[in-house]
């Protein structure tokens, strides 16, 4: 699967990630002592929805596009206001020309004392998100393989923070990868919040990798899947899963509000569902 992210900026996948990811930051934010936030596989920080990547696919249209005409009310709209507010900006909806990437989000959330480690392999995104994030001395950018920065960063000084981990899956042995290099950081920090997520597009090894993934002893891991189409091995991209280790206390009753609204709303087919459940205990 070739997954660089301009491409796919904004799309559904992006829309549960991202909102997930909000709710995480909400809640470190909610106390006073500094947290660290390190992206493994970070992309450029901003993305242009104009651009030639972006167009050629116009995923976002069915993504970001479509929940931002179609906002969920009650609960679910509130648990989104957030995420939504920094998409929106101060650009009306029918402007909308750019898709915060997690580095963007992350940074909009990030207070003075807070600190940010981004890492990116490709040169040219690299030197985007650097251009993206200058000025800003919270924030570290580096150019580096994300497996080999789970080493060298986990764990942080700080006691408290995220770990996200979002591959571009370009490899056939990411989900191999995705389930030792876990293993390894969670040794090292058992008490941060790692946000791991994975595309579905082959139901049998995505039942090896969370099988593996439950035999870690690891003792939180709430597993999201949202799936707007059936998956399909040969098509777009249609279903994808979220793991948060060590999920905020708040978490599970957020998402058991946001997830099915989110559902209700991307889902293109009859065919669309979601799982919301704990992988372990």
């Amino acid at each position: 699967m070739n997954y660089r992210h301009a491409y796919h900026a904004g799309n559904f996948a992006d829309v549960l990630k991202h909102a997930v990811l909000v709710r995480v930051l909400v809640h470190l934010v909610s106390k006073d002592t500094a947290f660290r936030i390190i992206e493994t596989h970070a992309g450029v920080g901003i993305y242009d929805l104009t651009g030639e990547a972006a167009m050629r696919t116009q995923e976002w249209r069915d993504g970001i596009g479509r929940l931002m005409t179609y906002t969920p009310d009650g609960e679910a709209g509130k648990l989104l206001e957030p995420y939504l507010t920094l998409v929106r900006g101060e650009i009306p909806l029918k402007e909308l020309r750019h898709y915060p990437g997690s580095p963007e989000i992350a940074r909009a959330f990030c207070r003075k004392q807070d600190r940010m480690i981004f890492c990116e392999l490709h040169s040219e995104d690299c030197a985007a998100l650097r251009r993206n994030l200058r000025g800003d001395r919270r924030a570290r950018v580096i150019e580096i393989d994300g497996w080999t920065a789970l080493k060298a960063y986990v764990p942080p000084k700080e006691r408290r923070g995220l770990v996200l981990i979002d591959p571009a899956f370009e490899e056939p042995n990411e989900l191999s990868r995705l389930v030792a290099g876990l293993d390894e950081a969670y040794r090292r920090w058992e008490t941060g919040i790692f946000l791991l997520w994975y595309p579905i597009k082959n139901g049998d090894d995505i039942r090896t990798f969370e099988r593996r993934i439950s035999k870690l002893k690891i003792s939180k891991i709430l597993r999201i899947e949202f799936a707007i189409g059936a998956p399909q091995k040969a098509e777009a991209l249609a279903a994808c899963g979220l793991l948060i280790v060590n999920p905020p206390w708040t978490l599970e009753k957020e998402l058991k509000s946001l997830v099915p609204a989110l559902t209700k709303h991307l889902a293109r087919t009859s065919k669309g569902y979601y799982r919301l459940d704990w992988l372990a205990p």
